[in-house]
């Protein structure tokens, strides 16, 4: 009996903020490569994560929420959903169930449809009591076909990607089987300081906030020393990220040095600064440079 033949393509997770397109990507992947907060918008850009089998490579590509937000990071955000959205071969559209879907899940789907994208709705947190009780499919996407998922737990993963790989065309692979993004790995040095950050700020700070990597080396065998500037907006935010006696800070860097460990394998000595930098977020070449493009 013949082999079937390899297929390969891009896979766009779209969503509104906090539908668990990242945990569901981390879930698939077997490795932390998204951050993940219950803060919306923790996502900001286009992150690359590459699934491999002997049959089939999958290129998913997590991607911020898209949302009704005016600000120049916002525009860029949702910039950044709309160019996944039209380059993908299959697009999954997350919906939390307890929320359901609105007019712009409705929208999105009309768009995908009229560029000859295969859609599959994707159910989340199906682990959950709430989510797992909740009329499913949405009514006003009952046509679709559609997955009940758990990143949490694994559950209907297995079926989401047998769904993805039936509809992907037939290629050869387009990364090496053993390559996991196309990130740098200072990209994701910097997401997890800021994850980090998010998950110990409250109220509005986090989101005026971004990590830039000051520098980077690796050149020892057993230590990797990480320079890193915590940037704010707001001048009154600055005391805020430092804390009493640089406390807050301490504990941000504490939190991100474990997980960056964790992801480089070595042991690391982080060095943070916080820096007010008022115009970060309006500026588009600042953007490109922080990797939201």
């Amino acid at each position: 009996m013949p082999e079937p033949a390899h297929r390969a393509g891009v896979v766009a997770l779209l969503g509104r903020p906090n539908a668990g397109k990242s945990t569901l990507l981390n879930r698939i992947l077997g490795e932390k490569l998204a951050i993940v907060t219950p803060k919306p918008q923790t996502t900001r850009s286009r992150l690359l994560g590459i699934w491999s089998a002997p049959h089939a490579q999958i290129l998913f590509f997590d991607t911020p929420g898209f949302h009704e937000g005016t600000k120049p990071l916002n525009r860029a955000l949702n910039e950044l959903v709309g160019e996944v959205a039209e380059d993908c071969d299959v697009a999954l559209v997350l919906v939390d169930p307890a929320r359901g879907a609105d007019a712009g899940h409705v929208a999105l789907v009309e768009r995908l449809r009229a560029r000859g994208a295969h859609v599959l709705l994707v159910a989340t947190r199906c682990d959950e009591p709430d989510r797992r009780d909740a009329p499913w499919p949405p009514a006003a996407l009952a046509d679709l076909a559609s997955v009940r998922t758990s990143g949490a737990t694994g559950e209907g993963v297995d079926e989401l990607l047998g769904a993805v790989v039936a509809r992907l065309p037939e290629g050869p692979a387009l990364y090496p089987e053993e390559d996991l993004t196309d990130r740098p790995l200072r990209f994701l040095v910097a997401e997890l300081i800021r994850e980090a950050a998010f998950e110990r700020l409250e109220q509005e700070v986090p989101y005026g906030v971004a990590v830039a990597i000051r520098s980077f080396d690796e050149s020892r065998p057993d230590l990797v020393h990480v320079r890193a500037d915590v940037l704010v907006e707001r001048r009154s935010h600055k005391p805020i990220v430092l804390g009493r006696g640089g406390a807050t800070v301490k504990r941000i860097g504490t939190a991100a040095r474990e997980r960056i460990e964790a992801l480089v394998g070595r042991k690391v000595f982080l060095e943070l600064w916080v820096k007010h930098e008022p115009d970060w977020a309006r500026r588009p070449n600042r953007l490109k440079s922080l990797g939201y493009d």
